[in-house]
């Protein structure tokens, strides 16, 4: 029985790790982009690769290289760097309400969490091996295209300048639309994005996705609750 399990929970892992997989190609130019960006802002190859391996937020290394290259303050990275990431705090909370808890295995998956695995598993009841091999496929190729990044950063172009940007919002549609079973889906989805065009120019992208992931919530509570009270 014990083998059985393993069997089962080692598949779940690998079922994780290869669904992911279709959005490496979005990932990877970002990973060069960090690192070009990092190495062109005057971090060693380690230094890159560092900030990969233990702070693993694509945004947040990308917009604290450029704050590097501009001489700004340890303290003022820190705060930039928080804003952009505190979104993960909602993610956490919806996940810790739907996965058991698993020790150190839970704190790897908070600290490997990216928008990508949880939009991926939140299409389905997940377990932590699948959260984990969601998020570790994604570690490895980020980490991957750091180090290729770092190391060939002199002889690449930034891969934005190529048009490759556009592939990271059409992964994340690609994501959202199966989630959009129903009418009050589709009006907070559709709320949602009102409100970030509304605010984008106002906010940085942090702060928008929190603002905007707190308020789709509240009038998502609000209209299923208005539908419970018209049905009871």
């Amino acid at each position: 029985m014990n083998s059985a399990r393993f069997e089962r929970a080692d598949s779940s892992f690998v079922a994780g790790f290869v669904a992911m997989l279709p959005l490496w190609v979005g990932v990877l130019p970002f990973a060069l982009t960090y690192a070009v960006s990092a190495r062109g802002s005057g971090l060693s190859v380690w230094e890159t690769q560092a900030m990969s391996l233990f702070v693993f937020a694509g945004a947040s290394q990308i917009s604290a290289a450029g704050m590097f290259a501009a001489g700004a303050g340890g303290l003022a990275i820190i705060a930039t760097t928080f804003l952009i990431n505190v979104r993960h705090a909602l993610y956490g909370l919806n996940l810790g309400r739907r996965i058991p808890r698993g020790g150190l295995a839970q704190v790897l998956a908070a600290h490997t969490l990216t928008d990508e695995a949880f939009g991926i598993v939140s299409a389905r009841k997940p377990t932590l091996r699948f959260l984990l091999g969601t998020e570790l496929s994604l570690f490895f190729i980020w980490n991957l295209g750091t180090l290729a990044g770092a190391l060939l950063s002199s002889s690449l172009p930034d891969p934005v300048t190529l048009g490759v940007d556009f592939i990271f919002p059409l992964a994340f549609l690609v994501l959202l639309l199966p989630l959009l079973v129903s009418r009050p889906a589709w009006l907070v989805a559709g709320f949602s994005g009102l409100l970030a065009w509304l605010l984008s120019g106002v906010v940085n992208a942090g702060l928008l996705v929190l603002v905007t992931g707190v308020a789709g919530s509240l009038f998502g509570a609000w209209l299923l609750g208005s539908r419970d009270e018209a049905s009871a």
